[in-house]
């Protein structure tokens, strides 16, 4: 979950035209909480009703793993995806768990040490970085955190940076279309799709298509590629 405190100022919290609700200020505030207790968070997230995680496995599918593949999850969450992406990658992969919160960084790491995930490795990032290193990954995976990416030029810069040359960038998001969508996601989500592609293109990615998956109702996937040889 990233966060930061400049949604007011942010350009993209003002391109929802027709809605009348504006997306909440502070969204990470709770998940910054040193008394965050992770286990509520579990009951909210892993939970077949969640769209998301019933549909994980396509999620998953659609990143283009193989066995070998280094692959990041920024905004890990409880770690909802580390089982099917340690699947994905195999026993000469790495996963990264990469999140904000310094409690359920905690929470995931005893995950990973319980669960013996031994290509597992749990990162704390900060509000404008992964901290992941130059070049470490080849494919990173936001599975319904980038409304939380209030740096977000900042973030996807740190992306891009950690992604190797042709690397893989896959967004899964709520779709926000004022009118349809509900008043939570509209109060929840700072952005549409369209904007969110705008954003990823202008950080320097490459779109390559959308994805669809029939499980996703409410959700859409976009996959990026860094270009292989500079601009």
């Amino acid at each position: 979950m990233i966060t930061c405190s400049c949604l007011a100022t942010c350009p993209a919290a003002a391109q929802t035209p027709g809605s009348e609700i504006v997306p909440e200020a502070n969204i990470n505030a709770k998940f910054l909480n040193p008394e965050l207790d992770p286990q509520n968070w579990v009951e909210r997230f892993e939970v077949e009703s969640r769209e998301l995680f019933a549909a994980r496995a396509e999620i998953v599918d659609s990143i283009g793993l193989k066995p070998g593949s280094r692959v990041a999850d920024v905004g890990a969450g409880t770690g909802a995806f580390l089982r099917p992406l340690v699947d994905a990658v195999g026993s000469t992969g790495r996963v990264y768990a990469v999140d904000i919160s310094p409690r359920l960084v905690e929470f995931v790491r005893q995950r990973v040490q319980d669960e013996k995930l031994a290509t597992v490795a749990v990162i704390l990032s900060t509000a404008d970085s992964t901290t992941l290193p130059a070049g470490s990954v080849s494919h990173v995976v936001v599975c319904e955190t980038y409304h939380h990416f209030e740096q977000y030029p900042e973030m996807l810069a740190s992306i891009r940076q950690a992604l190797v040359p042709g690397g893989r960038l896959v967004i899964v998001d709520f779709e926000r279309i004022p009118g349809v969508s509900s008043d939570w996601t509209l109060s929840h989500v700072r952005a549409g799709k369209e904007t969110v592609r705008a954003e990823v293109e202008a950080a320097g990615f490459e779109f390559v298509d959308e994805v669809d998956l029939p499980t996703l109702k409410e959700s859409y996937v976009f996959r990026f590629r860094v270009p292989t040889s500079a601009p």
